[in-house]
């Protein structure tokens, strides 16, 4: 880790607008320096918005909310959905819904949506970019699913499960990003850091 970072440079400060342990990790685990400020925006889709659209639009606002406390900062935000058909899979709000959430993904192929944006207000920039993952689960048993629920782990994870945790065991294939299902592409967001110079590849 401390050689990657010796390797990255940051050229501007840069903020997470999220609380999110998850992509925390994955960007300390690309060598990125930068702080933390979770945005507080109401989280809820419009009717008839398209998952995609969902994402991207909330990343957005998310981002401008913390842009506009530091408005000399570059600020990432994202958000994450799970989509089972026509049906939104966000954070399970009781066991039951845990339950229902992980016996309708069992067996089954679902999508994962990730929005993230990266703005800077003094600027007047802002890019906004997503990225979708299949997901494809084992058929689960009751036992399976109820063991898992009594783990807690799926309580503050969109659709249920975490991929990076005890979840990986229900997760048969991928087709896609493996980081965008944790929460946040990487490829794609440090794509970007290095495109608006915010970051620095050094030999």
């Amino acid at each position: 880790m401390d050689r990657l970072k010796n390797q990255i440079s940051v050229n501007h400060s840069l903020i997470l607008a999220s609380s999110s342990p998850r992509r925390k990790y994955l960007l300390e685990q690309a060598g990125i320096a930068f702080m933390v400020a979770p945005a507080d925006i109401k989280e809820q889709k419009k009717d008839n918005e398209p998952p995609q659209d969902y994402v991207r639009r909330l990343s957005r606002e998310k981002a401008g909310f913390i842009a506009r406390q530091h408005p000399d900062a570059w600020v990432l935000g994202a958000d994450t959905v799970v989509v089972m058909g026509d049906q939104l899979l966000e954070k399970p709000a009781s066991v039951q819904a845990a339950v229902d959430m992980l016996t309708a993904l069992s067996g089954n192929t679902h999508t994962v949506y990730t929005g993230f944006t990266l703005c800077c207000r003094n600027k007047n920039r802002t890019i906004t970019g997503s990225a979708a993952t299949d997901v494809t689960f084992k058929t689960l048993t009751k036992a399976e699913i109820q063991w898992y629920v009594n783990t807690k782990e799926p309580f503050d994870k969109a659709g249920a499960y975490a991929i990076q945790g005890l979840g990986t065991f229900i997760v048969k294939r991928i087709n896609g990003s493996y980081t965008n299902v944790v929460g946040l592409p990487v490829c794609e967001v440090i794509e970007t850091l290095i495109q608006e110079n915010i970051i620095n590849i050094r030999q």
